[in-house]
């Protein structure tokens, strides 16, 4: 069962990686790239390891596919100008793909002749994330914690350099506000009868 599993997927991920190159409407192209995203987590779900199987539907899929598509369905791009020199580029792709290819091929033979074991995916055995998590938080504790802090740093270096003072804006000031006094806030008014504030 799982060969046919595995071979129904892999048809799906290439068929739909062919769609996404292939394909005129850029929202199209997208929703393809999904779906590539999706089969390929089955493919990762049925060698055992689960957790990449749902880093990569929450990341790529919930994250990266959708601002795509969000940034595609907004912008107003002409893709048929941006098609127009697809033919001149050919050759040069066509040559980076077959290095890519040749890559992938010496890489499974030399993953094939340097196996050692395979994960344990029998009932009642350690999960694939429970074994990253074990390794984690024990053995690379101190790296995972100075990774989080790196990125901590960084968002709040981000948030600072985009920060700008713009004249007209009007921002919260807590001091004006705990300082406010009665009379500052309203005026009592003693209109005639008829007559308007």
């Amino acid at each position: 069962m799982a060969v046919y599993a595995f071979w129904i997927l892999a048809t799906i991920v290439v068929l739909s990686a062919v769609m996404v190159i292939a394909a005129r409407n850029p929202v199209h192209s997208v929703l393809f790239l999904i779906l590539a995203f999706f089969t390929s987590a089955g493919l990762l779900v049925l060698i055992g390891a689960e957790f990449l199987a749902m880093l990569l539907v929450v990341v790529y899929v919930g994250a990266v596919a959708v601002l795509f598509l969000f940034v595609v369905m907004m912008l107003d791009v002409d893709f048929v100008e941006l098609k127009q020199g697809f033919l001149s580029y050919l050759p040069f792709g066509l040559l980076v793909g077959a290095v890519f290819l040749a890559e992938i091929v010496m890489a499974s033979f030399a993953g094939l002749e340097n196996h050692v074991g395979t994960f344990d995916a029998s009932p009642g055995a350690e999960t694939n994330a429970e074994a990253i998590g074990q390794v984690m938080y024990t053995q690379y504790m101190l790296l995972f914690q100075l990774a989080g802090i790196v990125l901590l740093v960084s968002m709040i270096g981000a948030i600072v350099l985009t920060l700008r003072h713009r004249p007209g804006v009007k921002r919260q000031s807590i001091a004006h506000q705990t300082a406010r006094r009665r009379s500052d806030a309203f005026e009592l008014k003693d209109p005639s009868s008829g007559q308007g504030i």
